[in-house]
């Protein structure tokens, strides 16, 4: 390395050195999914990002999406996958091939991926220990067209859920360890019916009950822009909600805005909302002074 080289290193740390101080101890919730799973220089920064948190003392627990990977074992099967409102209906034989999917062959492959790159993992379901524990989700019939049945009529997809809470004692075990858990977001109800959940949605509360420092939702786009494709940043709740009501916030960024604006409701210090797409994303956003997506806080 030349001197060069070695001062811009030298540079790099000591802008990192505050972060450092600052969130050692915390916990950090990160939802991982999108296009850092698909491309291997982006899962194997992705894997260094959260060894390198562990490491110097910041805790971090991932929860994992794999929409794309369910979809194409699926279709191998020749199962058609079907879409409700953006949900995927999930009968009995395809809730089987979540199951495999999200809690054996993606989950697995990550914890192998952290490993592979120096740390400790252990994969979990929100079946171990009751992690998640869910409820049935029933959608109303937006498509009726009588206006009483749309706010009236149900249409059910199946085992999808959504969470009714989250029992802690496995990632509270595993939180003075070595170990970074990894959470695929199947839950399970008081009968013991599986569901596949939102990965969004368990990662925002998961943060809630851990009180974690930070939400990252990992996304395929640039973070938060306004009319002008600027990347907003340093949001309050308060700013974010105008966006909605003005129509800047809209269409398939909304679920996970609202995922994020909840938890900093509720207890989260502040919710991040990251370009995946770009390499070493989660340290960039938690241990520089420009970071690369959307900040939300409460106030």
């Amino acid at each position: 390395m030349d001197t060069k080289s070695a001062q811009e290193t030298a540079r790099v740390l000591i802008e990192a050195l505050p972060y450092i101080q600052r969130f050692a101890g915390t916990t950090v919730v990160i939802k991982y999914g999108g296009n850092a799973m698909e491309n291997d220089e982006l899962k194997n920064s992705f894997a260094r990002d959260v060894v390198m948190m562990k490491q110097v003392g910041i805790n971090p627990v991932i929860v994992h999406g794999g929409g794309p990977q369910i979809g194409d074992l699926l279709n191998r099967l020749g199962k058609e996958s079907k879409f409700v409102q953006g949900m995927r209906v999930t009968d009995r034989e395809t809730m089987d091939v979540v199951q495999m999917v999200l809690g054996g062959l993606v989950n697995k492959d990550i914890v192998n991926l952290i490993q592979h790159n120096g740390g400790q993992a252990v994969g979990l379901t929100g079946k171990d220990g009751r992690l998640i524990q869910a409820r049935k989700m029933l959608l109303k019939n937006l498509d009726a067209d009588d206006p009483e049945l749309q706010a009236s009529e149900i249409i059910d997809i199946g085992h999808v859920g959504e969470v009714r809470g989250i029992d802690t004692r496995v990632l509270d075990l595993l939180g003075g360890s070595d170990f970074i858990p990894v959470i695929a977001p199947i839950g399970v109800d008081e009968e013991g019916v599986s569901y596949n959940i939102n990965a969004d949605l368990v990662a925002g509360k998961v943060a809630e009950v851990l009180r974690a420092e930070k939400l990252i939702l990992l996304t395929n786009v640039a973070g938060l822009k306004d009319k002008e494709d600027r990347v907003l940043t340093g949001l309050t709740a308060d700013r974010v909600n105008a966006l909605i009501q003005d129509g800047t916030i809209f269409g398939g960024m909304l679920p996970k805005i609202r995922c994020a604006l909840e938890a900093v409701e509720n207890g989260v210090h502040t919710s991040h909302i990251i370009d995946g797409r770009v390499a070493h994303a989660v340290l960039l956003e938690i241990l520089t002074d420009k970071g690369v997506g959307t900040l939300i806080s409460k106030r």
